[in-house]
């Protein structure tokens, strides 16, 4: 055995940011390295991504997580033991063979992506490296271009809103402590704002305000007052960005904005959002039609794909064939990359490299069930992804993130380079 060959793989109950039981995976070298990850979890969920394995019953809701965490216990640790972990590739594709289900519920995707992130950290720190430069390798890398969330609505924000995240992008800033300067006082002057004007009635999900609208598009209006009050240029300094998520309110091909009262067609949908993209300073936009309106999406990539950047989730699911596809028939110019929804860190780098291959932008994500686990960020830079999407700029969950982007801004010193505004490419 070699000195990074897997000793143990160890998988333990830990909790996310909504309390709910997750996975978290220790893997053991031969050398001593450890490493260590946890499994995030979605609540709007594609239905072509990697399943988490979930007791059901009635303990923590149904939620427990015994069965995962007996496969990290059980079959992977008998399929890893004693591989290389350095053979990040090799490994992954140990897992999914041996789950060898299509969505990886045999193993669970929790398990399965909570023991790759960990192989990942393991052998970062057995070559005395942190993860991004492991992952990163010789390649360049810039530190990404943030998209962090004001407002929480739909999934999030028990669908007070029907948009989904109402964010802010930095795009004016020239470094990413400058970036998440400006975004905090665009998140302080939000807050003030809705508290004067009795719209404020909590925390979403991930982080950002639960408010209390008239309409969708009154949750705009106040993003573009946020920025204004903060002193900035809407813009110019920063610019808004939607997760529309609209499988969750799409039906027999038709939307139901609820807080609206709308009921729309495919047309009825895109002359909204293109009126949005009008009226305001939106720079990116996320899953504007449900998963399987395919005819919807490339015919609004067709009207506004030169204007602003139109993300692929739910879409594509982090799936390089998806994206190699949804790149051919011109869906799309921008893709999530959320590792858990592959299921193994081999298979989110590969949907990556897809994009880029495609000339697509890339937006490194985390979920809205998280935890203080900090993967996401080292990935986001070790993939030189250019953007990154975390949540709100509130909750440790959250915040553990984009501090530690501040140390690794800090630690590449003169070196450092943001990605800002120029990651946005639109075509």
């Amino acid at each position: 055995m070699s000195a990074t060959s897997i000793a143990r793989v160890h998988g333990r109950r830990v909790f996310d940011s909504r309390g709910r039981p997750t996975v978290e995976a220790q893997i053991e070298l031969q050398n001593g390295a450890i490493g260590r990850a946890i499994a995030p979890s979605g609540a709007s969920r594609g239905s072509q991504e990697a399943v988490d394995l979930r007791d059901g019953g009635v303990r923590f809701g149904g939620h427990d997580v015994t069965r995962a965490i007996g496969s990290v216990n059980g079959p992977i640790a008998a399929l890893l033991r004693g591989s290389d972990a350095l053979d990040q590739k090799g490994i992954d594709q140990q897992m999914i063979d041996g789950d060898a289900t299509p969505a990886k519920s045999r193993f669970g995707g929790n398990a399965i992506v909570a023991v790759s992130l960990a192989v990942a950290h393991a052998a970062a720190a057995a070559q005395n490296m942190p993860l991004w430069r492991y992952v990163a390798g010789d390649q360049a890398v810039a530190l990404p271009l943030p998209e962090i969330q004001i407002f929480g609505g739909g999934a999030h924000a028990g669908r007070r809103i029907d948009i989904q995240d109402l964010m802010v992008m930095p795009i004016g800033a020239e470094t990413l402590g400058a970036a998440l300067a400006m975004v905090a006082d665009i998140y302080r002057a939000a807050g003030t704002l809705m508290q004067e004007a009795g719209k404020l009635t909590g925390v979403a999900d991930e982080g950002g305000y639960w408010p209390v609208f008239e309409s969708n598009e009154d949750a705009l209006t106040m993003l573009v007052r946020a920025i204004e009050h903060a002193g900035l240029r809407p813009g110019v300094d920063a610019a808004l960005s939607l997760d529309i998520a609209a499988t969750e309110f799409s039906s027999n091909g038709r939307y139901r904005l609820a807080l609206d009262g709308r009921d729309l067609d495919r047309d009825g949908m895109a002359e909204l959002v293109l009126h949005w993209i009008e009226r305001f300073p939106i720079a990116s936009i996320e899953d504007p039609f449900a998963e399987d309106d395919v005819t919807g999406w490339r015919r609004f990539t067709a009207a506004a794909g030169s204007r602003v950047q139109i993300v692929g989730d739910d879409l594509l699911t982090t799936n390089a064939a998806r994206v190699a596809e949804a790149a051919t028939g011109q869906l799309c110019n921008a893709v999530l990359i959320k590792p858990n929804q592959a299921g193994t860190l081999t298979e989110a780098h590969a949907a990556l490299e897809a994009a880029q291959r495609a000339s697509l932008s890339a937006i490194v994500s985390a979920r809205s069930g998280e935890s203080e686990d900090v993967s996401i960020a080292h990935l986001a830079v070790g993939w030189n992804a250019g953007q990154i999407k975390v949540g709100s700029f509130a909750r440790s969950e959250r915040m553990a993130k984009w501090n530690e982007l501040l140390r690794i801004e800090e630690a590449l010193g003169n070196d450092a380079r943001y990605a800002g505004g120029g990651a946005l490419r639109v075509r």
